[in-house]
């Protein structure tokens, strides 16, 4: 019997928060740990891509196919599409046309259903599929969250990333009410981490504590932690990519690489919770003068 992999969005709407990052070297750590991995770039600015040396300058083969054309096409061969970027890791890359692709899919019937449609054809070849999200909450957010059955925040230890956390969760528990009732939201991972501030400390005690009240309710995240341990600020992790390597390639005993090759292990033991009531409440992470989100997340109906 197939076991189906696990499918886990990384997503944040603030961009520079560490998400390709963590989505990167997350995957090539779990890769060494034996597992076989699918990353897949959804983001029209390709870090992701671009930060494993996947582009049409790379020395290795890549395939022609990008996201972009299996979004266009539903037809289209999504093995094709997979480069091989190491042993157990393998990659769908983006490219920056798909930065049209909301325009181009309006009209179509199961736009927000396509990447599952194609997830679902390569599955079986997979222990964990990540898929690195674009920092916005429109068309390939939502095709992300209509088939992911976990999301991982990655963050910044600052006061307004977390109104920015409550305004995510929001759309979490519409698509988990309205489309996917597997879907879940596994934790916090936060970046570029300076634990010895009063600031970082503050900010995980809110978020903690935010977490904890929310054990009882029938909501996507009543499971939800921050996983450990934090991603420290480490500039090897800023300068791998413009070598193409994940950390484990460029650095492996960096401070960066442990932390990341013991985050994997953390994820890895973590397993996806049952699903619960899909109520969709009102979110408040109450922090200082941090506001509760107010905005309508967007609808896929």
């Amino acid at each position: 019997m197939e076991v189906a992999p696990r499918i886990i969005a990384l997503l944040n709407q603030k961009g520079g928060v560490g998400k390709t990052t963590t989505t990167v070297n997350i995957g090539a750590a779990m890769a060494r740990r034996g597992q076989r991995i699918l990353l897949v770039d959804l983001d029209p600015q390709a870090h992701l891509t671009l930060h494993l040396g996947v582009d049409a300058d790379a020395d290795e083969p890549v395939s022609e196919l990008s996201i972009y054309d299996l979004l266009l096409n539903p037809a289209e061969n999504a093995d094709a599409a997979v480069s091989h970027v190491d042993e157990r890791l393998d990659v769908i890359r983006s490219e920056v046309d798909l930065a049209a692709v909301e325009t181009e899919l309006a009209a179509a019937p199961d736009r927000y259903t396509r990447l599952a449609d194609h997830l679902r054809r390569v599955a079986d070849r997979y222990d964990v599929i990540l898929l690195d999200c674009p920092p916005s909450l429109g068309l390939l957010t939502i095709n992300a969250l209509a088939c992911a059955r976990e999301v991982i925040i990655p963050m910044q230890a600052h006061f307004l990333a977390l109104q920015g956390v409550g305004k995510l969760l929001e759309t979490v528990s519409m698509m988990a009410s309205r489309v996917n009732p597997l879907l879940r939201v596994t934790g916090v991972i936060l970046c570029m981490h300076e634990s010895t501030t009063r600031l970082a400390q503050e900010v995980v005690a809110d978020l903690e504590a935010f977490f904890e009240q929310n054990r009882s309710q029938p909501v996507p995240w009543r499971d939800a932690r921050i996983l450990r341990p934090h991603v420290r600020r480490n500039i090897k992790l800023a300068e791998s990519p413009s070598f193409g390597k994940s950390i484990f390639d460029y650095e492996p005993t960096c401070p960066g690489a442990q932390d990341y090759a013991a985050l994997a292990a953390t994820v890895l033991a973590l397993h996806a919770s049952s699903p619960a009531p899909p109520d969709e409440p009102e979110v408040c992470i109450t922090v200082q003068a941090v506001q509760p989100a107010t905005e309508a997340a967007p609808d896929p109906a």
